[in-house]
């Protein structure tokens, strides 16, 4: 069995999808389930992407389930600032944003070293 334990990006995601999880479900518990909807599938397809890239057949693959991953880091970006600007939904945390940055920022580096390599 493996042990991601001590791969960074694939624990650091894993713990913003946990993050994800308790922020969509407490705009759930506001009905707003469209929203929760949308940040809970984007949040949590972070990692999950990245956990199948650890499966890659190529290179080439790798570096595809990472850029899936940096455009749901992307896209929910987007919905956290949404719900940062509109007075419908509660602020997600400065925790929950900052992580969301430090994962954009490796994602971003993985994928450019590995285009190198």
């Amino acid at each position: 069995m493996r042990n991601d334990s001590d791969n960074l990006i694939v624990r650091l995601s894993f713990e913003l999808a946990l993050d994800v999880v308790s922020f969509s479900e407490m705009i759930r518990e506001q009905r707003k389930f469209e929203m929760a909807s949308q940040i809970f599938r984007c949040g949590t397809s972070i990692g999950a992407n990245i956990r199948e890239a650890q499966n890659a057949e190529s290179k080439r693959d790798f570096i595809h389930k990472f850029k899936i991953s940096a455009k749901e880091a992307d896209e929910l970006e987007y919905w956290l600032k949404l719900c940062q600007a509109s007075e419908h939904y509660p602020d997600p945390t400065e925790k929950l944003l900052k992580d969301l940055k430090s994962i954009i920022l490796i994602i971003s580096k993985i994928i450019s070293s590995s285009k190198k390599s």
